[in-house]
């Protein structure tokens, strides 16, 4: 039809016309008409005047006494068998979202159910799942330093309680020598029994960090313990259910029963409600899992998982370059460490010999945080979405020397290992692979409080620079993944109010690529409270990589009511009055490349 264009008929019937005159085609019906029908089975579409429903093959409709449209399934869902033989890409991406999601809904539960700010506000808390051996599986992407230590806090529960755990057990550790980080951490661990009513086939756990455990400072966070019992109460592999019965009295006892007791026990219980909560959550979720897709699949998956984490590691180390580093702390202590790829085996061997020796003080990291980081930092390389797990640390072989502060003997004080040496250890590490500048290397940890209120909170600063790309400002990096406290929320829960929370501008390293600034926050106290710092980089500053330049060290003060200003150490206590200001300025991140 050359010279014209053909028209379309687009006109739409009128539903209301066409249900009048009951002209309706096969398979479509009006809600109007379904009043006393019996079921509709689908596939069909029902209309009405302001939507459509469609109901599929295998689920009927029908019209209640209330006028709602209930859809049912009338037909048992039939899914194709999944292959036990090897891994489907499909359901492989699958599994690591559901296994990811299942620990993210449980880390939602605790946040809702948890008591105090510091886990319900400051997010400092992580979940996760494991197999039966203990492995971690998955978890929500919370705390680097929880979730890559949290496997030998399970595996302690699992080899201690072979053959004596039951439906509805559970226990409670936060013990830095086996498996814990330090002692405000505490973990929960559940284990699991589908197939079996005697050995578990799964276990979630939880990790919270409490406000105050106890120990020779308010906020359980001391900066000058030398011993773990300074540090407060110490749980080791303890009963916290017993066949479904929560285990109050005796865990009130433990709190209580210290030479340095926690000074919130209630908070303490119920934050650890909030835990189990969370884990009961998992084991809700797993168990539905294995409903939809039967135990042997779900089982499967785990290792499936684990396996292509374990291969996506060994791509990475096929194209990694020796390096080493020796990266010092503020109190003299250092990290040593020597990356050696083997490209024909796809491992690589990491050596932390010649690492300082155990500290006096608090600074040594149990060896279970030395892991963490070094878990955190080779997954940080992986260019996919993977779930962090154990199958990371297959292809790597780490030497860490026994009686060194990044395996210390007991009783040796940790509180300062969990969160100012994971992060020195990420730094070395990134800077002997050659990847990142130093970022700010501390978490800046404030904590302030008496025996009514207890607070604790990271801070945020610079990231280091990279090949390419700016580090970033004011972030929680690395080993922390908390939240800061919203003012508003502080200013309630307790007598301060925030001054200031800004950048620090100008404090990042200078280079080709910038390193990130770090911040400047100042809080007013509104009564007379006890102060503690634990922080890193105020002598040394974060280094930069490639001609960069390092970045600022960080400050701390006390800025009293009549004008004086108290310079205070990176790991310091102090009593202090009314009207003073807490003065903090965080590390800046060391730039890369020279400018």
């Amino acid at each position: 039809m050359e010279g014209k264009t053909a028209e379309l008929n687009l006109a739409v019937p009128d539903i209301k016309e066409t249900t009048k005159t009951k002209t309706l085609p096969e398979n479509i019906y009006h809600r109007n008409d379904l009043s006393g029908c019996d079921p509709i089975k689908g596939p069909v579409i029902i209309i009405e005047d302001h939507g459509t429903n469609v109901v599929p093959k295998g689920w009927q409709a029908i019209k209640s006494q209330a006028a709602n449209l209930v859809l049912t399934r009338h037909k048992k869902l039939e899914r194709g068998l999944v292959s036990l033989d090897g891994p489907d890409p499909i359901m492989l991406e699958i599994f690591n979202n559901r296994f990811m999601t299942i620990a993210e809904e449980m880390g939602a539960v605790l946040e809702k159910t948890a008591h105090s700010v510091n886990i319900k506000e400051r997010l400092d808390f992580s979940c996760a799942i494991f197999d039966g051996g203990g492995d971690l599986v998955a978890n929500a992407p919370h705390m680097p330093v929880h979730l890559g230590s949290m496997s030998e806090s399970v595996k302690t529960v699992a080899v201690r309680n072979k053959g004596k755990m039951s439906p509805g057990d559970a226990f409670i550790l936060n013990d830095p020598y086996h498996g814990g980080t330090h002692l405000p951490d505490v973990t929960i661990v559940v284990p699991v029994f589908l197939k079996s009513k005697k050995t578990p086939d799964f276990f979630v756990a939880s990790r919270g960090h409490h406000a105050d455990i106890g120990g020779i400072t308010p906020g359980s966070m001391p900066p000058n313990s030398n011993t773990v019992e300074e540090e407060g109460v110490l749980f080791d592999n303890v009963p916290l259910l017993k066949e479904g019965v929560f285990q109050e009295a005796a865990i009130r006892a433990l709190l209580n029963d210290h030479i340095y007791p926690s000074r919130n026990p209630d908070q303490n219980i119920a934050d650890i409600k909030a835990e189990l909560a969370a884990c009961q959550r998992g084991i809700i979720s797993l168990k539905s899992m294995c409903a939809e897709f039967g135990f042997e699949v779900v089982s499967n998956y785990m290792n499936f998982i684990q396996e292509n984490a374990e291969s996506s590691v060994q791509s990475v180390i096929e194209v990694l370059k020796p390096g080493e580093v020796s990266y010092p702390l503020d109190n003299g202590l250092e990290v040593r460490v020597k990356i050696t790829p083997e490209l024909k085996s796809r491992t690589a061997t990491i050596d932390f010999t010649g690492t300082s020796a155990q500290h006096d003080g608090n600074f040594n990291a149990p060896k279970a945080v030395t892991v963490a980081a070094v878990l955190y930092v080779f997954r940080c390389l992986v260019g996919q979405e993977i779930p962090l797990n154990a199958g990371c640390l297959k292809p790597l072989k780490l030497i860490v020397p026994e009686g060194s502060f990044l395996n210390p003997k007991s009783p040796g004080a940790v509180v300062a290992g969990n969160v100012e040496t994971s992060q020195a250890v990420t730094n070395a590490l990134f800077l002997a692979l050659g990847k990142l500048a130093a970022a700010q290397g501390t978490m800046n940890n404030l904590t302030f409080g008496n025996e009514k209120y207890q607070y604790y909170e990271t801070i945020a600063g610079g990231y280091g620079a990279g090949d390419g790309f700016n580090g970033v400002s004011a972030r929680q990096v690395h080993m922390t993944n908390s939240r800061l406290t919203d003012p508003e929320v502080l200013e309630w829960r307790f007598p301060v109010r925030v001054e200031e929370f800004s950048i620090r501008v100008g404090s990042g390293g200078k280079g080709k690529w910038f390193g990130g600034n770090g911040t400047i926050r100042k809080i007013k106290v509104l009564e007379d409270l006890e102060v503690s710092f634990l922080s890193s980089h105020r002598k040394v500053p974060p280094p930069g990589l490639n001609g960069g330049s390092p970045g600022t060290p960080g400050m701390n003060s006390i800025d009293q009511k009549d004008g004086t200003r108290v310079r205070l150490k990176g790991c310091d206590n102090m009593k202090i009055k009314a009207g003073d200001i807490i003065h903090i300025e965080t590390p800046g991140g060391g730039g890369f490349g020279e400018d």
